[in-house]
């Protein structure tokens, strides 16, 4: 077989876009206003995905009907899982419903971001990058640190968070640091880290399967049956990569019902 190896540009693929030496690298309409609006692909992909997330609901929900059919199927049933495997199931009806538009918003946009991973022309999901899940994270922190400090008073609910009863005394600076640190800064952290990191593991992986069959292939004429197990490889990755987008979209809302849980009853530490 006769072809050319075409190695990724991972560069092109997934860094940001920036200025160098008064040029454009890897932006799009950096021509346009001066290149006050200029993205980069990431940022090209997150917006397209968000609009068409927002564009499925409208038209899902747009005539409501008593017995649901077509698209308000789809949206309701997907509804219906956050409500009930998520918002209701961590914090009761009541407050599950109270909660729930936070939480589904979280959800879906989680799922929207990541969708691209495995979509043909788009390749990569913008939450392998550390913006949305960062931001994603803090919608997430103010909201379970709102939930406390709405039921107990901001004050208290820090005290509770952080001051564990019954301990020895000499204990008590060090326990609160450590709780401190553990609420209300390593949460965030954690949320933003494993949705960044799963995602840009995956799309790498990917990325190098699928080089690996283009090399094997086009490079290496005799390994060509090594190019069609790294082919099979790297659909059977893309299947699993389905699962693991959509468990890092259910395990971030999850864990911020979790968190929302936990400051309604911080005084019961």
């Amino acid at each position: 077989m006769k072809g050319h190896f075409h190695e990724p540009d991972l560069d092109k693929e997934f860094f940001p876009g920036f200025i160098k030496d008064g040029l454009p690298h890897n932006l799009f309409f950096s021509d346009f206003a001066n290149g006050y609006f200029a993205i980069d692909r990431l940022m090209f992909v997150r917006i397209l995905m968000t609009v068409l997330l927002a564009l499925f609901f409208v038209l899902a929900m747009r005539k409501p009907q008593i017995v649901p059919k077509g698209l308000q199927n789809v949206g309701e049933i997907a509804l219906d899982f956050v409500r009930l495997h998520v918002a209701e199931e961590i914090l009761g009806k009541k407050e599950g419903r109270r909660f729930l538009p936070v939480l589904a918003t979280i959800f879906f946009l989680v799922l929207a971001g990541n969708l691209p991973s495995v979509i043909p022309g788009l390749n990569v999901s913008p939450n392998a990058r550390v913006g949305m899940p960062l931001t994603l994270a803090i919608l997430s922190y103010v909201v379970f640190i709102y939930a406390g400090a709405k039921k107990h008073g901001f004050f208290h609910f820090v005290k509770a968070s952080v001051v564990i009863p019954g301990l020895p005394g000499w204990l008590y600076p060090l326990v609160i640091l450590i709780e401190a640190f553990s609420t209300f800064v390593l949460r965030p952290v954690t949320l933003t880290i494993r949705l960044m990191a799963n995602m840009l593991a995956g799309h790498l992986i990917l990325v190098l399967l699928f080089a690996a069959t283009n090399f094997f292939v086009w490079q290496l004429n005799a390994w060509t049956l090594l190019g069609g197990a790294t082919l099979i490889a790297g659909m059977a990755f893309s299947l699993f990569e389905l699962l693991v987008i959509f468990l890092q979209a259910y395990i971030f809302a999850l864990l911020t019902a979790v968190y929302i849980e936990l400051s309604l009853h911080a005084d019961e530490h």
